[in-house]
C-alpha cells in the first residue's frame, strides 16, 4: 500500500530546509524530518538551472519513479525534499536508486 502524498506547501519546505537532518549525494540532496503524520510527504525539487521544463520534469518523473521502488522500506511520518543535481540527468536509473537508498540509510529515515 501506497503510504506517500505530496509536499507541497512553501513553508514545509522552508522548515524542512531549516531544521531537518540532510545528506549529499553526487545525483541529489535529500533533506528529512518527522511530521507526525501517518503518511510520508514526499517534496521534489529541481532547479531551473538544470534546463528547461522538458529536462525538469524528466529529472522530477526519475527520482520520483527511484523513491517509489523505495517507499516500503520508508517509515511512515517523514517529511522527505529530494533536491536533484545537475549529474541527476544522466545518471542511470541503477545510480539514483542506489544513491537514494544510501541517503534514506544515512538519515535512518528506513525501518529496520
Amino acid at each position: 500500500m501506497r503510504h506517500t502524498v505530496s509536499l507541497n506547501r512553501n513553508r514545509d519546505f522552508q522548515r524542512l530546509y531549516r531544521r531537518g537532518g540532510s545528506a549529499v549525494s553526487g545525483c541529489m540532496v535529500m533533506y528529512c524530518r518527522p511530521n507526525r503524520l501517518p503518511v510520508t510527504r514526499l517534496g521534489l525539487t529541481v532547479s531551473s538551472k538544470l534546463g528547461g521544463a522538458v529536462r525538469r520534469n524528466r529529472i522530477r518523473r526519475r527520482l520520483k519513479a527511484c523513491y517509489l521502488n523505495l517507499e516500503g522500506g520508508v517509515r511512515p511520518g517523514m517529511d522527505i525534499v529530494l533536491v536533484a543535481r545537475a549529474r541527476a540527468h544522466d545518471a542511470p536509473f541503477s545510480v539514483l536508486t542506489a544513491q537514494m537508498r544510501e541517503l534514506i540509510f544515512k538519515l535512518r529515515v528506513g525501518e529496520p
